[in-house]
């Protein structure tokens, strides 16, 4: 379970980096062509006061205008974006100390002899009677119900009935 919830905070991690990694960079490039029109008209007069026009139209193509945009990387990242990657980070350390804290914790039997003793007076509260106690459990009576209360290496108590 801790592995399975390690692994998805992972690539939670994974999938916020990669947003926040293709949102930051855009390049936009723009070329603009322009072709100019001339007319050229020739007029040509004879000496017989003929009048002869002719046009010419030729297309001249000119040199490309190239406009570009030069790349530029947003630097300002937003606040939202610090938040979640200090609550990811947060929950790293959380999850690892939840891993790694609780290593190899045994009570002293001083200490679990306590915490019977505690349980016990709980239960005797409730009207249950000690019938038989060994050092880490103990067998409680009410009418014909029989109980084992115990407590275990960590400390953690837990009782059940049995078949009187």
């Amino acid at each position: 379970m801790k592995v399975a919830a390690l692994a998805a905070l992972f690539v939670a991690g994974v999938l916020v980096a990669a947003a926040i990694a293709g949102a930051e960079t855009t390049t936009s490039t723009t070329t603009e062509t322009t072709t100019q029109v001339s007319t050229v008209t020739d007029t040509t007069t004879d000496a017989t006061t003929q009048t002869a026009e002719q046009t010419t139209t030729r297309t001249v193509p000119l040199p490309a205008q190239t406009t570009t945009v030069s790349e530029t990387s947003v630097d300002n990242t937003p606040a939202w974006i610090w938040v979640l990657l200090a609550l990811l980070a947060a929950g790293v350390i959380g999850l690892l100390i939840a891993l790694f804290g609780r290593r190899d914790k045994t009570m002293p039997s001083a200490a679990r002899r306590q915490r019977l003793d505690s349980a016990i007076g709980t239960w005797v509260a409730q009207g249950w009677a000690v019938e038989s106690q060994a050092g880490d459990s103990a067998v409680l009576r009410r009418g014909s119900e029989l109980m084992l209360v115990a407590v275990d290496d960590a400390g953690g108590i837990s009782s059940r009935l049995l078949s009187p």
